[in-house]
């Protein structure tokens, strides 16, 4: 790749060559996809300048090129090098040991992820699908903090009682021992992408979506390991780029989908758009050439289930409220007509069907399973039906509660790259938020989530008790 980029003064560099061809018509410019990604990449190295990062952002978002699929493939791609690096002989190794092949699934790894920004404030459907998921399959969820809603993946999964996971010690070194123990894991974005410290502040002062709204989905820095992915957008024209950049990206099991309400996951209200990526490689070393593209819409009856109005799957809860139903769900306290439990069926079932677990024509995932696969094909040709099922089974049979306590506690057990902690420091902690606790139960939540920052989070997640202490990690 190339880039008319000049060297300004040392660690910095001026992309002003690129802007002026940039605007107001990138495309009669002959502005190439590559360069816009080699400008981003600067971006994660600290060498642009506050203005020049914001130019280029808006340069991107008022053209259009941001809505490319190739300026996100390639951008993605930037996003990803410049990513913390992930030992790849070791993960490969448990996925290999641990995955479970079924049907046209072959034991990898999975991913369901929203773009957000649908302004719906529904309850975090694609991070308990990701946890219903892998009860039969290998999962890593890539998720941040809240960025349009109240309650984003990581903010849900660090208000779990009664102990949360220790999301920021799941690194690029531990991965692969978490993996040893569970199905399970969530990549904490903040963790495995430090370089998005330099664009934070300049994005929220922009006060528009940017291409990083887009790019997050296709960020999980552990892409080249990905078998199938569930992608939600909330726009339905965005809906074949993405497919197109998935396909581009060397993605081969994928499906994008859009609810008619504009909706970033498939909708339980209606008919939802969706795109799928389909592999029709017939040898060893496919090409994107391979794979096509297939377009059709999906609607709750296609799942076996009843339509539910937003209004009764959008709760707009602070995380720990969520996270409470979150629990209930895991554990099957959920009625089993509760729309938010259909919901959230509904789109474990698709990811299902995209990793080829549900082609299988026999069953056996354990305990509770009535071995009765459901033959019956939907739009598409996917057995729609059938992955709600699997769903099911993944709560009645707690299959899916117990990944998610071994996710638990592998986070809380391997070793941190946290502060240390003295422990007259934590025994002081633990009496404040022991009060805080039992005065203010809302901004204890909030308190605590703020807390995981600085120090290692295991030692102030769950409920506050003297037992964290034998979790904490100690400074002599």
């Amino acid at each position: 790749m190339t880039s008319q980029v000049e060297p300004s003064a040392p660690q910095n560099i001026s992309i002003t060559p690129l802007l002026r061809r940039l605007w107001p018509s990138p495309g009669d410019n002959q502005v190439t996809a590559d360069e816009i990604a080699i400008a981003i990449s600067h971006i994660f190295t600290n060498q642009l300048s506050p203005v020049q990062t914001g130019a280029l952002l808006t340069c991107l978002h008022f053209t259009g090129w941001d809505r490319r699929a190739d300026v996100i493939a390639k951008c993605a791609e930037a996003m990803r090098d410049a990513a913390s690096q992930i030992s790849r002989k070791a993960l490969e190794q448990v996925v290999k040991s641990k995955g479970r092949p079924e049907g046209e699934y072959s034991g990898g790894l999975c991913d369901i992820v929203g773009t957000g920004g649908d302004s719906h404030s529904t309850f975090n459907i694609s991070t308990t699908s990701s946890i219903l998921a892998s009860s039969l399959l290998l999962v890593s969820k890539h998720g941040n903090k809240a960025s349009t809603s109240k309650s984003g993946s990581a903010d849900l999964l660090m208000s779990t009682l009664p102990t949360a996971p220790n999301l920021y010690a799941v690194t690029p070194k531990s991965i692969a021992k978490i993996y040893e123990k569970s199905n399970y894991a969530f990549l904490f974005a903040p963790v495995f992408h430090p370089g998005m410290k330099y664009v934070a502040p300049i994005r929220k002062e922009l006060g528009w979506r940017t291409i990083f709204n887009l790019l997050g989905p296709l960020a999980n820095p552990i892409e080249g390991n990905i078998e199938a992915r569930l992608l939600g957008v909330a726009r339905r024209d965005i809906g074949p780029v993405f497919a197109d950049a998935l396909k581009m990206s060397g993605a081969r099991k994928a499906m994008v989908v859009c609810g008619e309400e504009e909706l970033d996951e498939i909708s339980c209200a209606g008919k939802s758009y969706c795109w799928r990526l389909i592999d029709r490689t017939t040898h060893t070393e496919g090409s994107p050439s391979d794979v096509d593209i297939e377009s059709f819409t999906l609607s709750p009856a296609d799942f076996g289930l009843p339509s539910h109005a937003l209004a009764d799957v959008s709760p707009g809860k602070e995380p720990h409220e969520n996270a409470q139903i979150l629990m209930k769900l895991l554990q099957g306290q959920l009625p089993r007509d509760d729309p938010i439990f259909h919901f959230v069926l509904m789109n474990t079932a698709a990811l299902f069907v995209v990793s080829g677990v549900c082609e299988a024509d026999a069953s056996d995932m354990g305990h509770g399973d009535d071995g009765k696969v459901v033959m019956e094909r939907g739009p598409g040709g996917g057995r729609w039906k059938e992955g709600v099922r699997r769903a099911r089974w993944a709560v009645e049979s707690g299959e899916a509660w117990k990944q998610w306590r071994h996710f638990v506690e592998a986070s809380n057990n391997v070793e941190s790259t946290g502060r240390n902690l003295s422990k007259d420091s934590i025994i002081l902690f633990n009496s404040l938020l022991v009060q805080i606790q039992s005065l203010d139960p809302i901004h204890f939540h909030l308190l605590r989530s703020t807390i995981t920052v600085p120090f290692r989070a295991s030692a102030f997640d769950g409920p506050v008790s003297p037992s964290v202490l034998g979790n904490a990690k100690l400074s002599r």
